[in-house]
């Protein structure tokens, strides 16, 4: 009798396994010829895009016609953030996604809807950088990335203006187009390395010439509600933020836990050494409990992947990749050494939605990618895609309290 129990049990092993390999879900990947649709249409309204564009060749993506995933921004619970709007031919993702999170943070500490001007920030960013790299002799770094807390170090240097006090778009221009200007930019600082012409205020005043050609020179004061404003007089009585209420969190198991540390990336052109380095597990619960209690996130990390479509609108791992059981503190960790997880964009978290036990985050994003979809300047990140990808983040300290509270002296 026990034996007989004992046989059935092992037979109806068998006969279900089958039926749960059935289960297991299986991405498949493709070859796709990359487009983008709205880069293109915008290139027309630049004379230097006027050659035959040369041949791309095709890229691994996956399929997404069988992705269960939303499909609109409606179906998200968000918070308040200005509508997106496209960085175009510029590297300013920081700064349109940093700038677009302390925009959601006015509104939710003072109910104001503003909106400011990324370019002014990036404008004195770079001044910034170019008087680094005369301190430094040439050995620091001169990119057109930052890092979102770079915004709040500007802003308290230099104040901040509105946005349709600079918009850097000059001469009838109609999108930003920044690689010519960065181009010059580089050229002339690696003529001034090459010769030793270390005179800061030379080096700075030829910097900002070459800003004010592009760009136009930045305001000196601002006109709000009738009253003549510096930029700083405007950053402490319209702004109004602290911005050392800001914390910065990351997750690398390299580095110390629960210990500030430097986020080692080219970005970080000025070595800061504020992140907050958490374990990863701790690194997700506080993006998705902020979100839940009314706080948008920046956030940044990698987004060249063939999980992120920008005509899909969504950003998943495809199991061909790694399952997502097995996404951990070891495969993230994996992927940032090897190099195949990088620090390429900037994005702003405005809200999320639940679905089988998972996160989705709608994500606005200033890339052009996201401009190619049905939703057009919001993605649609599955909780996966930002717990092995995404490497840092930026959140009000009252939404990381667990994590402040862990934090080593």
């Amino acid at each position: 009798m026990k034996m007989n129990a004992v046989c059935l049990a092992i037979l109806a092993v068998v006969i279900m396994m089958p039926v749960r390999a059935q289960e297991v879900k299986h991405d498949k990947a493709i070859m796709v010829e990359p487009k983008n649709e709205f880069l293109d249409s915008i290139k027309t309204l630049l004379p230097r895009f006027a050659k035959t564009p040369a041949e791309t060749s095709k890229k691994l993506s996956v399929d997404f016609s069988s992705l269960h995933a939303p499909v609109n921004p409606s179906e998200f619970t968000t918070i308040w953030h200005s509508p997106p709007i496209s960085q175009a031919f510029s590297g300013m993702c920081w700064c349109f996604s940093g700038t677009s999170f302390f925009e959601s943070e006015i509104a939710r500490q003072t109910g104001r809807k503003i909106k400011l001007s990324e370019v002014y920030t990036v404008y004195w960013e770079y001044v910034e950088k170019a008087r680094r790299f005369v301190q430094e002799r040439g050995n620091s770094a001169f990119g057109q990335g930052s890092e979102s807390n770079a915004i709040g170090r500007i802003w308290k240097l230099y104040g901040i203006v509105p946005a349709e006090a600079y918009t850097g778009l000059i001469g009838g221009q109609r999108v930003h187009d920044h690689d010519v200007m960065f181009a010059e930019m580089k050229h002339y600082l690696t003529q001034v390395k090459e010769s030793g012409a270390w005179d800061e205020t030379a080096v700075l005043n030829s910097i900002r010439a070459i800003m004010n050609h592009y760009l136009g020179a930045p305001p000196e004061r601002v006109t709000v509600d009738g009253k003549s404003l510096t930029p700083m007089e405007y950053f402490t009585t319209i702004v109004r933020l602290n911005i050392d209420d800001y914390v910065d969190i990351m997750s690398l198991m390299e580095k110390p836990y629960f210990q500030r540390v430097e986020h080692e990336v080219p970005d970080n052109w000025w070595h800061s050494r504020d992140y907050c380095n958490v374990p990863l597990d701790l690194f997700m619960s506080t993006i998705k409990n902020a979100i839940r209690k009314g706080y948008s996130v920046a956030i940044g990390g990698d987004t060249s992947e063939p999980g992120l479509d920008g005509h899909a609108g969504v950003a998943v791992i495809p199991t061909f990749d790694i399952p997502s059981a097995y996404i951990d503190e070891s495969a993230r960790n994996f992927r940032y050494r090897n190099g195949t997880t990088g620090d390429d964009h900037g994005i702003h978290i405005v809200g999320f939605k639940t679905d089988g036990g998972k996160d989705w985050f709608l994500v606005k994003d200033s890339g052009s990618g996201s401009r190619n979809n049905s939703h057009p300047g919001y993605l649609f990140y599955h909780e996966d895609y930002v717990k092995l990808k995404m490497l840092s983040a930026m959140v009000h300290k009252d939404a990381a309290k667990e994590v402040l509270t862990k934090m080593k002296p």
